[in-house]
């Protein structure tokens, strides 16, 4: 959005200090920021404010500030992490009719992929960059929507109890959409009911001519009682839009049929894996409650590109066939890739596997039986950082090591939380180390 540092000071009730100026779209990043950006200097582990003066190098039109000001264009505040939500909030009542906020534990930035692709069809369409899901990505997006966009999707995460009834009356979002209910933030929620109990704040204040989209397996009478929109379910065997798989190809793209209270259509999927199938119903039912006709939907999720790191598929030079879902994982998204890879019709099957991170007590028997699930499958299990899988953990070069000389006939999952940063190791493994378009 542009607005000028006048009225974003009026917004946040802040004080301008310097020229008034034209600022379009923010970022908390001074590496990254582009020229005429408002930058956010976050105060956590590092001071944001120690990288103003690099942000005003780089072009930052306008700064928010709780500390003296360095010369440009400042907006003096209390709370500069306060006042970008405050911004946002403020910000709202310019976005678009169509306003899609997803969360679940598995497959909401694979969600948010999809339905941006499927409205994209027919709308002009803006949607949260990569995962930038939280209380500060949640801000970004809505301060990045362009002033033409037709419809806006945003991705909501959550860690700890409060987060995503905070971000939905952020968003207040026309549509909202549960994915799957699995294992992840357990330490921090409180197990899968707190999990679900959370997830489910998201639809609470949905208008009444709204949409609530929802897992069908997953979300219950408990959840549906809870939103006064309209309640449309999601699924492969049930729901009230439902996908069947047709077939898939080498590359672990999926045909799909759709079998939807507005008719029946097929796509073939470029997301990898036979788990996106409730993802792309989730994502044609979005459309369509949007007013996207179903076959413009269906053709908008065969033109859909995924996020890096999440079931990427990608060869290398010698064959060598790696699937990258290295950006996250929990017990459930872990089932889902490991089965993906086993479906693969290959001579050797590999999992490069991390921590998944944040399971409080179930982590010691969620890591085990992954680990038995792996050999089952007969897949050859490789362990980085962590002997919880039952297998004696491996550094990065071991890694590597193990898998030189592999060509066409491997293939290769490489699958960890984000915090352990394995994305570095897919690099390697491609023999693209130095291609910034493989780093997030």
């Amino acid at each position: 959005m542009r607005l000028t540092a006048a009225e974003i000071s009026q917004l946040v009730a802040g004080d301008l200090v310097g020229p008034d100026c034209a600022v379009d779209g923010a970022s908390v990043d001074s590496r990254t920021i582009a020229a005429g950006q408002l930058f956010v200097p976050v105060v956590a582990a590092r001071d944001g404010h120690d990288f103003v003066g690099q942000a005003l190098e780089r072009g930052a039109a306008a700064y928010l500030s709780s500390q003296a000001p360095l010369g440009g264009t400042a907006i003096m505040v209390e709370d500069t992490s306060l006042a970008f939500l405050t911004l946002a909030g403020g910000l709202r009542g310019r976005l678009p009719a169509h306003v899609v906020g997803i969360t679940g534990s598995v497959g909401k930035t694979t969600v948010k992929d999809l339905t941006a692709a499927a409205l994209g069809s027919r709308l002009r369409t803006h949607a949260t960059r990569a995962s930038f899901n939280n209380e500060l990505g949640v801000p970004l997006t809505i301060v990045a929507t362009p002033a033409d966009a037709e419809a806006v999707v945003v991705e909501m995460g959550a860690r700890h109890p409060g987060d995503i009834a905070l971000l939905a009356d952020l968003v207040r979002p026309s549509i909202g959409v549960i994915t799957s209910i699995g294992q992840a933030h357990l330490e921090h929620l409180g197990g899968r009911a707190g999990v679900l109990a959370e997830k489910g704040s998201l639809i609470v204040d949905l208008p009444r001519d709204g949409f609530a989209i929802l897992n069908d397996v997953d979300c219950g009478d408990a959840v549906r009682s809870r939103t006064q929109a309209t309640v449309l379910t999601f699924g492969t065997n049930s729901g009230d839009v439902r996908a069947t798989l047709l077939g898939r190809d080498e590359e672990l793209r999926s045909s799909v049929r759709f079998d939807s209270p507005w008719g029946t259509v097929s796509a073939r999927l470029s997301v990898r894996g036979d788990h996106q199938l409730p993802n792309a119903a989730a994502a044609l039912a979005v459309a369509v409650c949007a007013g996207v006709p179903l076959e413009a939907a269906a053709d908008g999720l065969s033109d859909a590109v995924g996020s890096a790191g999440r079931s990427q598929f990608h060869q290398s030079v010698s064959g060598l066939v790696v699937i990258d879902d290295a950006y996250n994982a929990n017990p459930t998204s872990m089932r889902a890739a490991l089965s993906t890879l086993a479906s693969m019709d290959v001579d050797r099957r590999v999992a490069v596997l991390g921590e998944m991170a944040e399971l409080g007590e179930e982590s010691d028997e969620a890591h085990r039986s992954m680990g038995e699930m792996a050999t089952s499958l007969g897949i050859e299990v490789v362990a980085v950082g962590t002997a919880a899988y039952g297998v004696e953990p491996v550094h990065e070069n071991q890694v590597i090591e193990l898998l030189a000389g592999s060509g066409q006939g491997t293939a290769v999952l490489v699958k960890a939380s984000r915090s352990v940063g394995l994305e570095h190791l897919v690099a390697r493994l491609l023999g693209t180390e130095h291609d910034q378009g493989v780093q997030e």
